[in-house]
């Protein structure tokens, strides 16, 4: 929503999914990578807290590889959000959508595809017959994924240590504390997830480009 301000001032800024996926858009690019998508924010129905990514999406004809939506959020209704947007979610040989430091979760994806080209060629045909945008969802690295017991404890704990944060700062800031009480362990993950989203989607855009 600031973008546009933030252009017009001629500032300089870090850029969420949502911002990059406009800025990607406009200047022909097509696909993109991440770490994980924003999505819905648990206690909606306490307050409205839904993240521009899936807006971005539904408007803009990119294709974004990350590994499924941020643990910390809602991730059963963000899938379903996605679904009624109308962008669908590739599963990159997985059927279950992964939930960033998590490999999988209880949501489903939409079809699931096991090589680089099979989805250059469904991303090619999907963006230009819609002008909607693509997730392609990757489960972080199994070496560096999190066991869930350990993920619900460290999540607990850095809500806590971050509970003063609000809006647009609450998610950083309860990323930063999860780097903290895991001792390192999601920067590590975050790291390796973020590697092989941008080694796929480099893979997946040689491919549309042939």
């Amino acid at each position: 929503a600031n973008l546009g301000p933030l252009i017009h001032q001629r500032t300089t800024a870090a850029t969420t999914v949502s911002a990059t996926v406009s800025l990607a858009a406009g200047a022909g690019i097509r696909v993109m990578a991440t770490g994980g998508l924003g999505g819905v924010h648990h206690g909606l129905a306490h307050r409205l807290d839904i993240s521009a990514d899936l807006a971005a999406l539904a408007q803009h004809p990119v294709a974004v590889v990350s590994s499924g939506v941020k643990a910390i959020l809602d991730v059963a209704s963000t899938r379903e959000l996605l679904a009624t947007l109308g962008v669908p979610v590739i599963g990159y040989n997985t059927e279950t959508f992964p939930a960033f430091y998590l490999t999988n979760s209880d949501a489903s994806v939409d079809a699931t595809f096991e090589d680089a080209s099979a989805v250059a060629a469904f991303v090619r045909h999907h963006l230009a017959s819609t002008g909607k945008g693509v997730l392609i969802a990757q489960p972080v690295p199994t070496a560096h994924a999190s066991e869930p017991q350990q993920w619900q404890s460290w999540r607990d704990q850095a809500a806590r240590e971050a509970e003063r944060a609000k809006g647009r700062d609450a998610t950083p800031a309860i990323l930063d504390a999860l780097h903290t009480v895991s001792e390192g362990q999601t920067l590590s993950s975050n790291l390796a997830l973020v590697r092989a989203n941008a080694d796929l989607a480099a893979r997946i855009a040689a491919e549309m480009a042939r």
